[in-house]
């Protein structure tokens, strides 16, 4: 039986905080520079809100989610503009060297099997195309790990994951901790003890009050994101080596080079 990714997706009109809102628009943002007239798929899609963006960027977009209700819902919003699918990151139904670039953005570790999402990266990418992965760092004091979690992957296992003879990586970092609010700085401690004692909310609705909480004001997650959504500086350059502390986000470009 499949997994029911829905109530761990950010949904359309779903109260959630700014910098939410912030991170998911920041990160098509970036990849959307990758994207410019390429044949861009992105896997586990979930509600969409970032497909009408590289639509407008892209030469084609394809996009797809193994929940079916998320694939509803997606498919509800963009109509005929888009073609959303039900598709397995592990077995993508594309032929050998038909894209430029695959996007995964916080999915990564819902995977069964992340070595087989490289394999097929690497068999409908064209030579040269990209591979992009935005996931949450796990290499932070207080990370806590969504529910229906695999395995996290950070700079080093990534690396790990993508290196050798196929890929070359470069990694950048989002959303620097130092700059986290007066909120965010005293709750931090607070948020670790939580998820050692196992106390933290499963769900995005059990996550909510937490998160009023710890961010303050909550705004209503879009349908679809555009160019003026949030505001946009490029991710920082991170060491591909050593495990990161300083960024809650880690952006990965993993290029084929054969």
């Amino acid at each position: 039986m499949k997994t029911d990714f829905t109530t761990v997706t950010e949904l359309a009109d779903d109260k959630v905080p700014i910098e939410q809102l912030e991170r998911l628009a920041h990160r098509y943002y970036w990849a959307g520079e990758y994207c410019r007239g390429k044949d861009v798929l992105e896997v586990a899609c979930g509600a969409g809100q970032g497909l009408g963006y590289l639509a407008s960027l892209s030469n084609s977009v394809h996009s797809g989610d193994i929940t079916p209700a998320l694939v509803a819902r997606a498919s509800a919003h963009y109509g005929t503009r888009l073609q959303i699918v039900e598709m397995d990151a592990q077995a993508l139904p594309f032929s050998t060297s038909s894209l430029d670039v695959v996007i995964l953005f916080e999915a990564i570790y819902y995977l069964q099997s992340a070595e087989a999402f490289v394999n097929e990266c690497r068999r409908v990418l064209r030579p040269g195309g990209s591979v992009l992965i935005v996931t949450a760092n796990k290499d932070l004091y207080d990370f806590n790990p969504s529910p229906f979690s695999q395995r996290y992957y950070g700079v080093v296992e990534l690396g790990n994951l993508f290196g050798g003879s196929h890929f070359s990586c470069e990694f950048f970092g989002n959303m620097p901790v130092d700059a986290a609010s007066w909120r965010q700085r005293i709750f931090r401690p607070i948020k670790t003890l939580v998820v050692k004692l196992g106390f933290m909310p499963k769900t995005m609705a059990g996550k909510k009050l937490l998160k009023r909480l710890i961010f303050g004001r909550l705004v209503p997650m879009p349908a679809e994101i555009n160019w003026d959504t949030a505001p946009y500086t490029p991710p920082m350059p991170l060491s591909p080596v050593q495990p990161n502390r300083k960024f809650k986000a880690i952006y990965l470009i993993a290029t084929r080079v054969e």
